[in-house]
């Protein structure tokens, strides 16, 4: 087996396992790389189909491009999608002018918190890796949250040569990672590999493209000529550059994320 293989190997054993232990689970699609390459692995883990339900949480401020390449490849694919937008939220007339975090907070964790409640799930699987920002770097393969799925990042079980924790207490909320061990240029590498389908705005157009996907008045391309998936294999390969250097959030406070996924954020 080389490296894909044994990644791919262990996150279809993560969302076997997860399958097997825990009750009503989802997966959430951002519609970026990550989470793609995702509901892929999920496919191969269960023989061409995702038991899970697809769930996008729709701040209304995404790229276009984003929106149309999901709606096509749930099409095409089949799949079970739930699109939620907290619209309660928006009707009050949030968004990015009131303060990143505070627009996060309410288009993105209390839009994902209403999904949760509403039907009833007891986990997600989430396409986060730890490489890709520092609060990622202390979540589990298996990592717990409250009834109210807040995360104490500092009561963090042990997991010792992929045995995984499973017995959680009941109504708490669980969040499964499937390709944390995974870094960003794992994740080009495989889709080189499997031919998989990302939208285009990772490519270059005009000397810029995409590294990471947000919303669009909160996310900036880079400076890149990189227009296939080889040119961005190499490009990783030479690259200084952190991979949320173009999301306004992280510049905004520099424990952003950790202080939104402590409160439940994706």
């Amino acid at each position: 087996m080389d490296h894909l293989d044994r990644l791919e190997a262990e996150s279809i054993f993560i969302m076997r396992e997860a399958y097997k232990h825990f009750g009503k689970l989802g997966m959430l699609w951002s519609i970026g790389k990550d989470s793609t390459v995702m509901l892929w692995l999920a496919q191969k883990a269960f023989f061409g189909n995702c038991p899970f339900p697809l769930i996008h949480v729709d701040t209304t401020f995404k790229i276009p491009e984003m929106i149309e390449f999901r709606d096509k490849v749930a099409k095409d694919y089949n799949l079970n999608l739930i699109v939620n937008t907290n619209k309660k939220a928006l009707e009050e007339g949030m968004g990015p002018h009131a303060g990143r975090l505070v627009c996060c907070k309410a288009l993105k964790t209390e839009g994902l918190q209403q999904v949760v409640k509403d039907h009833k799930f007891e986990g997600l699987i989430v396409g986060i890796r730890r490489d890709e920002e520092g609060s990622r770097s202390k979540e589990r393969v298996f990592s717990e949250r409250n009834s109210e799925s807040e995360w104490d990042y500092t009561d963090q079980p042990p997991e010792l040569w992929d045995q995984f924790k499973t017995d959680f207490k009941k109504g708490n909320h669980i969040r499964v990672h499937p390709i944390i061990n995974w870094r960003e240029i794992d994740i080009w590498e495989y889709i080189k590999r499997e031919n998989i389908p990302v939208v285009d705005l990772y490519f270059s157009k005009n000397g810029k493209r995409y590294r990471s996907l947000g919303c669009a008045p909160c996310t900036t391309p880079i400076e890149s000529n990189a227009a296939t998936v080889d040119d961005i294999i190499q490009e990783l390969k030479n690259t200084k550059e952190t991979e949320r250097s173009g999301r306004a959030q992280d510049q905004e406070d520099a424990h952003a994320l950790e202080k939104l996924r402590k409160n439940g954020y994706m």
